[in-house]
């Protein structure tokens, strides 16, 4: 027979309740996705987001942390990410001066390795805060953000921390969570992620929105927003994602615009008002140029006939 749903707070035990906790937040999920974020929370399993920059991967850890009232723990993937940096370093500054303070005590000869290699002396990062949290608070949500970033090798190290939840210090042992942290890892996709971490995931691809739902996210980030312009920035902003760019807008670059049109006083798109702030929705010089006159008003002529 299979368990009962776990209520989980801010009603997160049904997946129409987590669909309803994240709007109360200004996050629009479709029932695919709150599924997905269900079944990893009943499950206590990592949950992969994949998909372009600017879809929501990161905002939605934010979200589910605020949802479940848990903290947020980030650990940013990069070239070179190592152990020291994501996991722990020992605070050799301070170990420097309690070996003064042993010699300065006369103590120095008798010292052994754990008077300067306990926990006291650990620089705890990212990953290892995760695993440390308090048995007596809702675990944490760790976001592990653009893990394609990481080298192969950080990556296969990750695995023993996803499958056990634990780390083996050597000079200390292996510290295990009480209670596994919730994690959330995103990739972008600028390299395959390893099979063998997917397996230890649950995962879910997260698209561009439809028109419809953009405008919905555009209400509830931008709700000073008037109907007709966040309609024509999403209809312009759509054709955009269509177009042959180096860098096509994400729903981030969308929620920047309205903000920035808004801003202005804009009620509605005009040919200048496009052409004089692309630049907060394109990122690039020769896709603002491909874009700007001729092209930008084709696309605020057809936007503007749907708004």
């Amino acid at each position: 027979m299979a368990a009962e749903p776990n209520a989980g707070p801010a009603g997160t035990g049904t997946i129409e309740g987590i669909q309803d906790a994240f709007r109360a937040r200004d996050y629009i999920a479709d029932r695919s996705l709150a599924t997905a974020v269900f079944l990893a929370l009943q499950l206590g399993r990592p949950l992969l987001l994949e998909g372009e920059a600017g879809v929501g991967k990161t905002e939605l850890a934010k979200v589910l942390s605020a949802t479940l009232g848990a903290r947020l723990i980030r650990l940013q993937c990069y070239e070179g990410l190592d152990v020291n940096a994501a996991v722990y370093e020992w605070n050799y500054p301070r170990q420097m001066l309690e070996i003064r303070l042993l010699e300065a005590r006369g103590e120095a000869s008798s010292a052994n390795a754990h008077d300067i290699f306990g926990p006291e002396f650990l620089i705890r990062r990212p990953l290892l805060q995760a695993l440390e949290g308090d048995a007596t608070s809702e675990p944490p949500v760790l976001l592990i953000d653009e893990i394609d970033r990481a080298d192969e090798e950080f990556e296969a190290y990750l695995l023993e921390i996803l499958s056990d939840f634990q780390v083996t210090v050597p000079e200390i042992g292996t510290i295990k969570a009480e209670r596994p942290p919730r994690v959330i890892l995103t990739s972008n996709r600028t390299r395959e992620v390893h099979d063998a971490l997917k397996r230890r995931c649950l995962y879910h691809w997260i698209d561009y929105p439809s028109a419809q739902k953009e405008f919905e996210i555009v209400q509830a980030r931008v709700p000073e927003a008037p109907e007709r312009l966040a309609r024509e920035v999403v209809g312009f902003v759509h054709h955009l994602r269509e177009a042959d760019l180096t860098k096509v807008p994400g729903i981030a670059e969308t929620l920047d615009w309205a903000a920035a049109l808004l801003s202005l006083g804009a009620r509605e798109l005009a040919p200048e008002l496009v052409d004089e702030t692309l630049g907060v929705v394109l990122k690039y010089e020769e896709d603002i140029r491909r874009i700007r006159g001729e092209t930008s008003r084709r696309y605020l002529q057809e936007a503007a006939s749907h708004a």
